[in-house]
């Protein structure tokens, strides 16, 4: 492992733990050559998974896709770092638990839209503002009177 600070390849673990997930291992590491510490994460290795998209292209599966999209919608609202990242971990979870080596976007977008709405209304509407591509004013409204519904 490299270090992240000065480059060097003699870094060694001196702690290893479980991370709060339970899903990856979190690992301490020092450089030998500066003796800085970082962390790094280790997860098992999943099945390629394979996004179509709604022109009908495809491409690799990115969580960083997701992440980004859920912080967008969660812009200056109060959603914390670790309840983001909790989320995108349980849409994660389900798509994998899918076990298909293909899945649309709709798809991927319905559940992170489901999971937001249990999180933070705001979000959701904005998520769905972008994903959905409200047209009006209207059907904007519609979304709203759905969440009031409810």
């Amino acid at each position: 492992m490299k270090c992240p600070f000065c480059g060097s390849d003699d870094t060694r673990v001196i702690d290893s733990r479980p991370a709060d997930d339970n899903t990856s291992i979190r690992r301490r590491r020092m450089c030998d050559g500066c003796k800085k510490r970082f962390t790094t994460y280790e997860k098992v290795e999943t099945i390629p998974l394979v996004v179509i998209k709604k022109d009908n292209s495809r491409e690799q599966y990115d969580r960083a896709k997701i992440t980004a999209g859920v912080l967008r919608a969660c812009h200056k609202r109060p959603v914390s770092i670790n309840q983001i990242n909790e989320l995108v971990d349980e849409v994660e979870t389900e798509i994998f638990n899918r076990e298909e080596k293909e899945i649309p976007t709709s798809v991927i977008g319905e559940i992170v839209m489901d999971k937001l709405k249990d999180l933070e209304a705001v979000a959701y509407v904005r998520f769905a503002s972008v994903y959905r591509e409200f047209k009006d004013v209207n059907t904007f409204m519609d979304e709203l009177k759905k969440i009031l519904d409810k």
